[in-house]
């Protein structure tokens, strides 16, 4: 269970609190409950979310992937989120709300118990903050954070301590920067979180090359973050050359995570954890990156394309494709692949050849 020294739990909620979040059916021994058996149901006190390995009658739980029936079969959990098709594997006595998103119910439900901190407003004396930088109302700004010139940043923001935001950077409201974040040449929107150790802003990779000597180019552009935003501990986001880099609303991104100049990322995009994507390629909404995946510069990742983990990206991807494999092929011609060459590294010897 969370630790409470770290994760205050606000709970209890009654069933019809929990159920309000989202619509769902209430089930029970194989049947929906209606009428007074879903009055008295809904007047039932759920005290904390948990695992199905550790849940108890006094918790609620989730399954989604059928892989973990057995396990909730024998689960002790009195409350469980789950899909119509997994009714009939419940415990008995379990109380389900049956939706056709468990994951998505479970974590509002968990948010429920288990709120964001909000800290409570305050600008420490150890901070460092221009006498032009503008603050909104009720934001939090903890030790060691060095706020430039003409920065602005909205109300109920939360700047961790040791965080540097650089001249002229804006940020929108409810925003969080973690500790030991640094942002410059910016533009961040709402209700965007970014973790520790983020560096967002900084020169992109770009020199003219050659054998007397590699010459910088000047590195003119912007970085562009848009609402709702998340960026993992670690990330580098490199601001533009010239064009602006720019994180589309909605999408989140992993630990680890670099991001080269110039690049677009389109809208609700999953960008997991070391991946690297080179200047100038352009990734439309709703597009995932698997780990460790590589992307080379100046191509395009259609909207609602899928990237298997530490798959090399060379060329355009189409919409709603998914690819994997070095360089990346199609996921079922990379399929191919591997059944062919493992095939062949298991193939005996022919004597013939062999002589």
């Amino acid at each position: 269970m969370a630790d409470s020294r770290f994760f205050p739990n606000q709970g209890p909620f009654s069933l019809a609190q929990l159920s309000a979040l989202a619509p769902v059916e209430i089930w029970c021994a194989g049947q929906m409950l209606v009428g007074k058996d879903l009055e008295s149901a809904m007047e039932q006190m759920v005290y904390d979310v948990a695992p199905l390995d550790r849940a108890e009658e006094k918790h609620i739980s989730f399954i989604d992937n059928p892989k973990y029936q057995d396990l909730f079969s024998h689960s002790k959990a009195g409350f469980c989120f789950t899909r119509s098709k997994l009714i009939e594997k419940a415990p008995p006595n379990t109380l389900l709300l049956v939706t056709a998103d468990p994951y998505r119910h479970y974590a509002l439900t968990a948010q429920k118990f288990y709120p964001h901190k909000v800290a409570h407003a305050s600008i420490s004396p150890h901070a460092i903050i221009d006498s032009s930088a503008k603050i909104g109302a009720n934001c939090t700004i903890e030790a060691g954070v060095v706020i430039g010139a003409h920065v602005e940043i909205g109300d109920n923001c939360i700047i961790s301590a040791n965080a540097v935001i650089a001249d002229g950077v804006s940020i929108g409201h409810h925003t969080h920067i973690g500790a030991n974040a640094s942002i410059s040449h910016s533009i961040i929107g709402s209700n965007v979180i970014i973790h520790r150790g983020v560096n967002i802003g900084q020169d992109g990779f770009g020199f003219a090359m050659g054998r007397a000597g590699h010459v910088k180019v000047p590195q003119l552009g912007r970085v562009v973050i848009e609402d709702d935003v998340e960026i993992g501990a670690g990330t580098c986001i490199d601001r533009g050359s010239g064009p602006d880099t720019l994180i589309g609303q909605g999408s989140k991104i992993d630990n680890l995570v670099q991001i080269g100049h110039n690049v677009h990322i389109g809208k609700s995009c999953v960008i997991t954890a070391q991946v690297g994507i080179a200047g100038s390629t352009r990734l439309g909404d709703s597009v995932v990156l698997g780990g460790q995946a590589g992307l080379s510069g100046h191509i395009k990742i259609a909207s609602g394309a899928k990237v298997a983990a530490k798959s090399g990206v060379i060329a355009d991807i189409p919409a709603g494709a998914s690819y994997g494999g070095y360089p990346a092929v199609p996921i079922i011609d990379w399929h191919r692949q591997s059944v062919v060459l493992a095939k062949l590294t298991k193939r005996k010897p022919n004597p013939t050849e062999a002589s």
